[in-house]
């Protein structure tokens, strides 16, 4: 007899576009067939984030719509950051301030890392710097210029979603108690469940299997899963390190995107 999913995860499933339910709910199978004890324990625990049911949140992205799935490790450890969307800070309105990137993102270090990442990329900042004094005017050209340039941390996660990014962590929680990586490693089996979800439907459609954009090492222990072989990868250190505002490959792969750009 397959063991038991609670039906309060079964139901969040519904929080997802339509695409995704059935291969949501499939994943979630195969975690409590690995670890029938996993998934009853995670739904006591009242502290894991992200709160408020938004544990499957980036699959508000339709799944015909994925050409590239951004992978993170974990959701942000502060209630009020973890939104269920890789890398997507809740905490974080605005980007910008007189004093260059706002208070927020530079304190969300992935988020402000990234940032300087699209900025170099951009050519608007070489990569060796990037401190603050060196975006004053640049933050003060994006301020002035709210007709083209993005303003919120909102309109940078809509630019992701329209250039088709699934923003999804290697593990959909995270617990003060509870390693990440082990957290992670609970979630693989509905990790490879919607990898297998994405390859078949994109197959039958006759449509290119999205890129994997993998960052950090828990993110890159999902090599390990056999259906990842066939997906096209673009892998980099986590971007809490610094490199990673240098990174050539990630500059290539984001710089014609001009996510800083609002998108018409």
């Amino acid at each position: 007899m397959p063991a038991t999913v609670p039906s309060a995860l079964l139901d969040l499933c519904a929080t997802a576009d339509p695409s995704w339910q059935a291969i949501l709910k499939t994943g979630l199978q195969a975690i409590a067939d690995a670890d029938p004890a996993y998934l009853p324990a995670l739904v006591q625990d009242v502290t894991y984030l992200p709160t408020d049911g938004r544990i499957f949140a980036a699959f508000r992205q339709p799944l015909d719509a994925v050409r590239y799935v951004l992978v993170g490790e974990g959701p942000y450890p502060r209630a009020a950051s973890a939104t269920g969307v890789c890398f997507m800070d809740g905490a974080v309105g605005s980007l910008w301030s007189d004093k260059g990137l706002s208070k927020q993102v530079n304190r969300a270090t992935s988020l402000r890392n990234f940032m300087k990442m699209l900025l170099v990329a951009d050519g608007q900042v070489p990569a060796d710097n990037t401190s603050g004094d060196a975006l004053l005017d640049i933050a003060a050209k994006a301020q002035a210029d709210t007709a083209g340039t993005i303003q919120t941390l909102s309109d940078l996660q809509d630019n992701l979603t329209a250039h088709g990014f699934l923003l999804l962590n290697a593990s959909l929680v995270f617990r003060t108690h509870v390693a990440p990586v082990k957290d992670a490693k609970a979630w693989k089996p509905f990790f490879e469940t919607v990898l297998k979800g994405l390859a078949q439907h994109n197959q039958a459609a006759s449509k290119t299997l999205p890129t994997l954009v993998l960052w950090g090492k828990i993110a890159e222990q999902l090599h390990g899963l056999p259906v990842v072989q066939s997906f096209p990868r673009a892998v980099a250190e986590h971007p809490y390190n610094l490199s990673f505002i240098a990174h050539g490959g990630m500059q290539k792969l984001f710089g014609d995107m001009h996510l800083l750009q609002k998108q018409k």
